[in-house]
């Protein structure tokens, strides 16, 4: 899923490096790492299949598990 490996490497080291700081550095890191995990999240949410008319879900396609929906 991830083509940005090495920013995902790169944030808990900046988070731990801010940390403690009192320059707004970790509320930085803290905030750049939400919006990574959003925007993964994001991308993710466009691939999930919409459910049944009634709210339920859909039935699973052959090959498809549901751990991926």
């Amino acid at each position: 899923m991830s083509t940005d490996t090495e920013g995902h490497r790169e944030l808990p080291g900046a988070l731990r490096d801010a940390q403690g700081k009192a320059d707004g550095s970790f509320e930085k890191a803290v905030t750049a790492t939400f919006e990574h995990v959003f925007e993964h999240l994001n991308r993710l949410n466009d691939h999930v299949s919409p459910g049944e008319p009634d709210g339920g879900d859909r039935h699973l396609q052959p090959g498809e598990f549901p751990t991926l929906r």
